[in-house]
Order: structure tokens, then C-alpha cells, then sequence
């Protein structure tokens, strides 16, 4: 009888430690999860911590540990990776300019002498060139000053529709020398809270990219979901040399072998409708390449 009460009381208290061992793991498991809970939700830094009892746990904690200081240091690389790429965008603008600024001077001044008919053709073909040098230029530096710079927001609101208006009739002279037609489908006032310089230059960009790789005419439209949507389209050739998916990426160009664009016009448009709360997309079909354009409209 003895025997059964010692059995039984060591049963007891092993079913205690046990149910004392299980409890303590999982207040150590509630700890682990909070604690990632508050590094996802917090942004902290702070390395798991346990109290030293469960050894496989300590493992665990450990483990953890070390893949979240592993990703850190990516982070940490990746950043310094960005910085040094925005300074170098930014120093190759500046050098670029300095010579090119001495380059279209001195062709001026070439000009203004005696030339005969073929030494003048050849200096215009030099001076076009260096004009479309020029443009490129000026989209490194307008990409790594975007990028360099905290924007300051004049938010406001607009009317886009006669936003748009304007710079399309700003661009006639350009798109006929290109030999392409803009459609305007007329579209009720749509109103935008945004900044006007920065939506202007969106404009302007849509016009570019156009013209750089329109094969027909260009078809702007304006629509009003719960943003207001401003659509470029147009028919463009080498359908298959396009990936939408990539479209916006900075330097990504569809046709290699064009020397006139450096692929920063939609990235630059993608980065100020991002820093004015709008989004970007591309849409590839039967041909025709549309680029749409959301911006927070402003309610009547």
C-alpha cells in the first residue's frame, strides 16, 4: 500500500513538472511570436530574447537571431548600393554638361564663319546631335535630382483636363515635326489634387515617350474611377521586343538600338506620380501600348 501512495504522489509531481515544462514553453513560444510581431509592426531592431532553459529554443533564438542579422546587413548593403548609384547618376549629369556646354559653343561660334554648303550640312549634323546629347543629359540630372531631393509638394487642385490641354497645344510644333497627330477625346472638367509643375512634367514625358516610339498617332484620353486616369496610347512597332512588367524600370529601353532614349522618361513619370500618392501601369494589345497615369482626384 505504501508502495502505490509513493507511486502515485511521484506521479503527481511528474505530472506537475510536466505540465510546469509544457507551460513554460509555451510562454516562450507567446514570447518568440511577440516579439516577431513587434519587429514586423515596430520596425525595431531588437534581437530575440529567452530565458535560458529550453536548450532547443536557445537554438531556435539563436538561429533567428542570425538570419535577422544577416538580412540586416543586406538591408544596410543595399542601401549604400542605392546611395552610390544616385551620386554617381548625379556626378555623370554634371560632368556631361561641362564639356557639352563647350562643345555647342564652340559650334556656334563655327557657325557664324564662312562654310561651304557641305561643311555647314555637317555642322548641323553635328549640332542635332549634340541637342539630342543635350535632352539625354537632362534626363540623368532631372532623374538623380528627383532622386537626391526631398520633393516639396505644392498640392493643389488642378484641373487636369485643361492641364493637359495646354501642354498638348505646347507640343503641336514637335509632333509635327515628327509627323504625328494627337487625339484629345473630349472628357468632361476632371479635377486632381496635386502639384502642377509635377504633373506637367508627367505630360511632358507621356508626349516624349510617344514620340519616341509611336508608329501612328497618339490618343490621349481622361477617365474618372476612384482616381482620375490619364491615358497615353498609341500603336508601336517590335510588339515583342515590349515587357510591360519592366516598362518603368530606370535605363530599361525596348529597342536597343535606339540612341535617343536612355529609358528615364517613364521611370521619371512613375517617381512623381508615386511622390504625389498616384500609381503607374502599362498595357500591351493588338499593338497598341497604353501607359495610364492615377492621381487622387479632387472631389467637387
Amino acid at each position: 500500500m505504501g508502495k502505490l501512495i509513493l507511486f502515485a504522489a511521484a506521479l503527481i509531481i511528474g505530472v506537475f513538472i510536466l505540465s510546469f515544462y509544457i507551460g513554460f514553453l509555451h510562454r516562450q513560444l507567446h514570447s518568440i511570436n511577440r516579439q516577431l510581431h513587434k519587429r514586423l509592426t515596430e520596425h525595431t531592431r531588437q534581437p530575440i530574447r529567452l530565458e535560458l532553459l529550453s536548450k532547443e529554443l536557445n537554438t531556435l533564438a539563436v538561429h533567428i537571431n542570425t538570419y535577422f542579422k544577416a538580412e540586416e546587413n543586406l538591408r544596410l548593403k543595399s542601401i549604400q548600393e542605392e546611395r552610390n548609384f544616385k551620386e554617381l547618376i548625379a556626378n555623370i549629369s554634371h560632368d556631361l554638361r561641362t564639356p557639352l556646354t563647350a562643345i555647342k559653343g564652340y559650334q556656334q561660334l563655327v557657325a557664324l564663319g564662312e562654310l561651304t554648303f557641305d561643311q555647314r550640312k555637317k555642322l548641323q549634323t553635328a549640332q542635332k546631335h549634340a541637342d539630342q546629347l543635350e535632352r539625354l543629359i537632362e534626363h540623368f540630372f532631372e532623374y538623380s535630382y528627383l532622386l537626391n531631393v526631398e520633393p516639396k509638394l505644392a498640392i493643389e487642385r488642378i484641373n487636369l483636363t485643361n492641364l493637359v490641354a495646354e501642354v498638348l497645344a505646347a507640343s503641336v510644333t514637335t509632333l509635327e515635326e515628327n509627323q504625328l497627330a494627337v487625339r484629345f477625346e473630349e472628357a468632361p472638367p476632371l479635377f486632381v489634387l496635386a502639384d502642377k509643375e509635377m504633373a506637367m512634367r508627367i505630360i511632358q514625358n507621356l508626349i516624349r515617350n510617344g514620340i519616341q516610339h509611336s508608329s501612328g498617332d497618339i490618343t490621349v484620353r481622361l477617365l474618372a474611377t476612384d482616381n482620375a486616369v490619364l491615358s497615353f496610347s498609341n500603336a508601336v512597332k517590335h510588339v515583342a521586343a515590349f515587357d510591360t512588367e519592366r516598362l518603368f524600370d530606370r535605363f530599361y529601353t525596348s529597342d536597343r538600338a535606339r540612341s535617343s532614349s536612355t529609358g528615364l522618361g517613364l521611370s521619371i513619370v512613375k517617381l512623381l506620380a508615386e511622390q504625389m500618392g498616384g500609381s503607374v501601369s502599362a498595357s500591351l494589345h493588338d499593338g497598341v501600348l497604353e501607359i495610364r497615369v492615377e492621381l487622387p482626384r479632387s472631389n467637387p
